[in-house]
């Protein structure tokens, strides 16, 4: 690994900005392998030397990634897996280690966002920041004009009462006996959208997560990924998206 200035390192890992930590090195309270070091051209290596501040290693923070999957069904939205089922994990593979951003059931394809930012994960999934996420549904039956009103004004399932939600009948296929919709909800309940279907009396056949946030998946393949643009980044952790 390519070696770094120490108080590089020190900044990357949050301890401090890069001029304050020269003063702790200069004040001696930076330990390299186990030696104080004062020298401010001290440089190491990140994967062999061992460096110490007030007591504790220190250990250099990741590179913040953000990615968006179009998730295959079959697929868990788990790190780890009972029943040794695939994992979406499987089909990201890079250095740090990213976790998914909620959960689509298994037998739902679509966006999905994996990072290693906590508060990139907060901002999506806390109820107050009410991110909107879009489905395409496919639903067994032609649907009736007083179930989409329903499922727009919000109904009751289970032991809560869904928020209005936009909806909008993609296409009724007479010959199949088979409806799609394009319904957009801002929370994130468990199985809602199925929930939603089957309360107003529709099978839901197949289950797509198209958008979460804005960000789309039309252009990738299933189980491909890519990682977010900055400016993709910045709409949501600024909510302004």
């Amino acid at each position: 690994m390519e070696e770094i200035r120490l108080q590089k390192y020190l900044a990357e890992a949050g301890i401090a900005s890069r001029r304050k930590a020269e003063e702790l090195i200069s004040q001696g309270k930076v330990k390299v392998n186990n030696q104080v070091v004062t020298a401010l051209g001290t440089k190491i290596d990140p994967g062999k030397d061992k460096v110490e501040y007030d007591g504790k290693f220190v250990a250099k923070q990741e590179e913040k990634v953000y990615i968006i999957l179009n998730k295959p069904i079959c697929y868990v939205t788990t790190a780890k897996d009972q029943f040794n089922r695939d994992s979406v994990l499987d089909l990201v593979k890079v250095k740090q280690r990213i976790v998914p951003v909620g959960r689509l059931d298994m037998y739902t394809s679509g966006a999905l966002l994996l990072t290693n930012d906590g508060d990139f994960v907060y901002q999506i999934t806390h109820p107050k920041h009410e991110i909107e996420k879009t489905y395409t549904v496919t639903i067994k039956g032609v649907v009736s004009k007083e179930a989409v009103e329903q499922l727009k004004k919000g109904i009751k399932i289970e032991d809560y009462t869904t928020r209005p939600a936009r909806v909008k009948i993609l296409k009724i296929d007479q010959e199949k006996n088979q409806s799609r919709l394009e319904i957009t909800i801002h929370e994130g309940k468990n199985r809602q959208v199925r929930k939603m279907c089957e309360t107003v009396g529709y099978k839901v056949l197949a289950l797509h997560r198209s958008q979460i946030a804005g960000i789309g998946v039309k252009d990738l393949p299933l189980g491909k990924w890519r990682y977010l643009s900055e400016k993709e980044r910045n709409k949501i952790l600024t909510g302004k998206y």
